[in-house]
């Protein structure tokens, strides 16, 4: 039986990024895009590494087209899909779009709920800090913290509503 390519590609690229402070830019970009090259130039998940290597140097300007192109053309799924959308929403908000990206969240949200919530809240309160609602973006994050912290979880998610309460 042959193993899937992409499977291959996915793995190995999360290998790759566990090491990213063993690189420099340069050196671990390429490594990701030829990574990314044993797949066809237009594979979604190969996009989606190459948007991840180049944003996670600083580069939201080159990602975001990456991101958004891995998510058009379909067949990105699971945690790749999920991870590209809130990694795209971070990169636009860098980029001076923060309410286009306060928007892809909040559909993303509505789509269903997994082990990327809080990270969506993160960013989403990000989003909502550059928009000037920083008490909604407070919110946001302790609804997320509370749910990890060992005592106080009622509590802080109470204070966290209460914020935004009218």
């Amino acid at each position: 039986m042959t193993a899937d390519p992409r499977a291959d590609v996915n793995r190995r690229a999360a290998e790759l990024f566990a090491t990213i402070d063993d690189y420099e830019e340069q050196g671990f970009i390429a490594a990701i895009d030829a990574l990314a090259a044993e797949l066809p130039a237009e594979d979604p998940d190969g996009l989606f590494h190459r948007a991840c290597a180049r944003d996670s140097w600083g580069h939201s300007d080159q990602a975001i087209p990456l991101y958004r192109t891995a998510l058009d053309i379909g067949g990105l799924t699971g945690e790749n899909r999920r991870r590209a959308v809130i990694q795209m929403a971070s990169s636009m908000r860098n980029t001076g779009q923060a309410r286009a990206a306060l928007d892809l969240l909040t559909a993303e949200r509505d789509r269903g709920s997994d082990h990327l919530d809080d990270a969506l809240g993160c960013v989403s309160a990000l989003c909502l800090a550059s928009l000037g609602r920083e008490r909604e973006g407070l919110s946001l994050v302790l609804v997320a913290l509370a749910r990890h912290l060992p005592r106080y979880n009622r509590s802080m998610a109470n204070y966290a509503r209460a914020l935004v309460a009218d």
